[in-house]
């Protein structure tokens, strides 16, 4: 109980401002916020990194569905597979689709576009963001006309960016130009068809809000002269898609699947990268703050030559010496630790709370700032920065042992 007052009175005694040594002090205190500011921003910059992350995700995910299957071999998918499908994967949605690439034009504008035929309450079902345009457009139908929406053949489903963009409104005419070709007498002309704009769908990617046009089945199926039943693919919604792609690819090996994480590997692995690549940056802003708490250590430790020399002699072991420098490094470098975590959690929550910062939607998919602070990367910024404190706080205890008290209080 005395050994441990001893330890304690130490650390209180050292941690009081040296108005002889004020150096020494000021050093302490720059070590601290050294760390409080690391820490913080490291906080910060990992829940803005998972929160771009995250969105990103969820944008993607939505806009790809988790699997598609498409044919290996000549056998498209068809109506009778789709039942199948539904038999014995009942936990799992699907959403059978026709896809073909066009052109639309407005006036004198023209846009490349993916126009996809599908089943508009299989789609909503899996889909969102197409589900919320299509509620859009009941409830225009219900008001406008009176009257229940039930989609016709050549109705589309457009997304905001290129509403905007070729300033269509409900009803409008939208000419789309296909990469279908139909024979002449003389040569062959592309396949060109004028449908009707119903609804509008907003991904908050601009990609997608210009690229992707949806439309009936039934409207590809004639624009492809393909028949009734018979599709390209068929979306699949999943919540655990990497384990259901492997029961699917076993039940149907005559046919190819893809999961969304397959078709943008490389952008997630890419963001991944760059993530672990700023955390071992901003870690370093601690680390170089922990050789604050080893220079001011050790100027105590020169400092308190003589009064550590004559505590040795007094009758305290070096291992009490070894453990007021070493809590004193801890406490300083602790306390930083915790300061700063406090500080990110007030940022954290100005920003999202806030409209602090506000962003482009069609740039970053959001106009709010993301964020999202994993438990892992919060435990591993404060395990992280416990290891470096101790390590820094380290070396000094480890000096203070080694004074020799004879040759000191010979000298002095």
């Amino acid at each position: 109980m005395l050994k441990q007052s001893l330890v304690s009175y130490l650390i209180r005694r050292y941690l009081r401002f040296n108005k002889t040594q004020p150096f020494i002090s000021i050093t302490a205190i720059l070590a601290f916020l050294g760390v409080s500011i690391g820490v913080m921003v490291l906080i910060v910059a990992m829940a803005l990194m998972n929160g771009f992350d995250k969105e990103f995700e969820r944008k993607l995910f939505i806009m790809n569905y988790p699997i598609t299957m498409v044919s290996a071999s000549f056998n498209r998918p068809n109506e009778e597979l789709l039942m199948d499908l539904e038999k014995n994967f009942k936990h799992l949605k699907f959403s059978p689709f026709i896809q073909i690439q066009a052109l639309s034009k407005a006036n004198e504008s023209i846009e490349g576009a993916m126009v996809f035929g599908v089943d508009f309450e299989r789609e909503s079902a899996i889909n969102p963001v197409f589900n919320e345009a299509l509620l859009s457009t009941q409830h225009t139908f219900k008001e406008r006309l009176g009257e229940t929406y039930k989609p016709e053949p050549f109705q589309i489903i457009i997304g905001k960016t290129l509403k905007e963009q070729f300033r269509l409104r409900f009803n409008s005419n939208l000419l789309l130009i296909f990469t279908q070709f139909s024979p002449t007498a003389i040569n062959l002309t592309p396949t060109m068809k004028r449908f009707e704009v119903v609804g509008v769908f907003n991904s908050g990617l601009i990609a997608y809000d210009k690229g992707y046009i949806y439309t009936t089945l039934e409207a590809l199926q004639t624009i492809k002269t393909m028949p009734q039943g018979v599709y390209d693919g068929i979306h699949i919604y999943s919540k655990n898609p990497q384990k259901d792609i492997i029961a699917l690819k076993e039940k149907y090996p005559y046919m190819h699947f893809v999961g969304w994480w397959e078709q943008n590997g490389n952008f997630f692995a890419a963001l991944e990268l760059e993530k672990r690549a700023l955390f071992i940056v901003l870690m370093l802003i601690i680390l170089v703050a922990s050789l604050n708490i080893i220079s001011s250590l050790l100027m105590t430790v020169m400092n308190r030559r003589k009064e550590i020399a004559l505590l040795l002699t007094m009758g305290a072991s070096t291992k009490e010496i070894k453990k007021t420098f070493l809590y004193l490094g801890n406490v300083i470098g602790v306390s930083g630790i915790l300061v700063g975590a406090f500080l990110a959690a007030i940022i954290l929550f100005a920003l999202a709370n806030f409209p602090i910062i506000s962003l482009p939607a069609d740039v970053y998919g959001s106009d709010k700032l993301p964020l999202d602070l994993s438990l892992i990367d919060l435990g591993a910024i404060l395990i992280g920065s416990f290891v470096i404190v101790f390590l820094s706080s380290y070396y000094p205890a480890k000096k203070a042992t080694q004074i020799d008290p004879l040759q000191v209080l010979r000298n002095e």
